[in-house]
């Protein structure tokens, strides 16, 4: 996995680690870290106009269809974690890259990315370029 890549299409979420994501280690179970990536993911793409209603009602359902993530150090009970999400490829598939951190210090918790393509909700058919819509929602002009 490459290093966090920064965009111009970027989402920031603050949450508090609760007690129902620990694992019997009292840290947080590994698992959960999806959970915390398709929270700020949500955020990003509320941002951009484009979340899972909007892809619905646009024709597109835009499964996940590889998630990498890279364990650094353990969250526990009560920290502040602040989640980071950025969009760094749209043009045949959107691609996101996330960084978890300690809110207080700033240290690295986590990193991850995720890889989603469009697929036409009425064909089932999976598209090998993105569709005009994201583009529209980025402000951009396709390649």
């Amino acid at each position: 996995m490459r290093k966090h890549k920064e965009s111009r299409w970027f989402a920031e979420v603050e949450i508090q680690v609760q007690f129902f994501d620990l694992d019997p280690m009292e840290i947080v179970w590994h698992g959960n870290y999806v959970k915390y990536l398709e929270i700020v993911r949500c955020a990003l793409l509320d941002k951009i106009g484009y979340n899972y209603p909007q892809m619905k009602e646009s024709g597109y359902a835009w499964p996940v269809i590889d998630m990498q993530l890279r364990y650094v150090s353990p969250a526990a009970f009560g920290q502040r974690l602040k989640l980071r999400a950025d969009l760094v490829e749209w043009e045949n598939r959107m691609k996101i890259d996330y960084l978890v951190t300690d809110a207080e210090t700033g240290r690295r918790l986590n990193r991850a990315s995720t890889t989603m393509v469009a697929v036409d909700i009425a064909s089932k058919e999976m598209c090998f370029a993105s569709p005009p819509v994201l583009f529209e929602k980025l402000g951009i002009e396709p390649a």
